[in-house]
């Protein structure tokens, strides 16, 4: 098992390494982020082990990167900020998991068994339909690269068409999807919000990618028209 370690604090890389390759892994280190990012591109890893504040790239940014070019390697984001902040950020980055510094060596290694045992999960960060592309994490929305502004309720609607593309989604799942099972509303305030969300994201690019299903509600189809 190879493992990628990204850390700029050198006595930390050095101490990890030295006990990982105890336990018969095999160990890179990288010691800023665009080294990290040059050696997780051209190496086949079975894991990343990511310090979040690093010179050069950022480790969220790298973590981004990697998984909007399809790298699903696991990845252990480490961070000496306090807070649930910077756990949240880590894993709307992308990453698999989240610890905390000082740490435990052996929490450490228990947490990297157990990446391992789970291997690589296709998770993307940013959802893509043809040219269209929502980030859940920014809660941003581009059509072939220009920005599209959404009320929060229409981002959670085109949200939950992107995570099921070309499957006929019903007005009964949608609402549930966007609204607490409190909610007695009527049925057609879904109808409402797609005709909204069609003038946004559909009518300024001359696109139909919203199909009304007859019978069944909407599906989202990824080339659009």
């Amino acid at each position: 098992m190879r493992i990628l370690m990204v850390e700029d604090d050198e006595h930390v890389a050095a101490a990890v390494k030295r006990g990982l390759e105890a336990e018969g892994y095999a160990v890179d280190v990288a010691l800023d982020g665009t080294d990290g990012h040059w050696m997780a591109t051209e190496n086949a890893y079975d894991l990343i082990v990511l310090d979040s504040m690093l010179p050069g790239m950022g480790g969220e940014d790298l973590c981004r990167a990697l998984r909007r070019a399809r790298d699903w390697t696991p990845i252990l984001m480490l961070t000496a900020r306090v807070g649930s902040a910077p756990e949240v950020t880590a894993l709307d980055a992308g990453a698999d998991d989240f610890l905390a510094k000082p740490f435990s060596y052996q929490v450490l290694l228990a947490r990297i068994r157990a990446l391992l045992r789970r291997g690589r999960q296709e998770r993307p960060v940013v959802l893509e339909s043809g040219d269209l592309r929502l980030d859940p994490a920014s809660h941003e929305v581009w059509r072939g690269g220009v920005p599209i502004d959404l009320t929060p309720r229409q981002f959670a609607l085109l949200e939950c068409l992107m995570r099921s593309p070309g499957v006929a989604l019903s007005k009964v799942r949608l609402k549930e999807q966007l609204w607490d099972f409190a909610y007695d509303g009527d049925l057609n305030v879904i109808e409402v919000h797609i005709r909204a969300l069609r003038k946004r994201i559909d009518e300024p690019f001359g696109r139909a990618s919203i199909v009304t299903v007859r019978g069944v509600g909407y599906r989202l189809d990824p080339v659009g028209g």
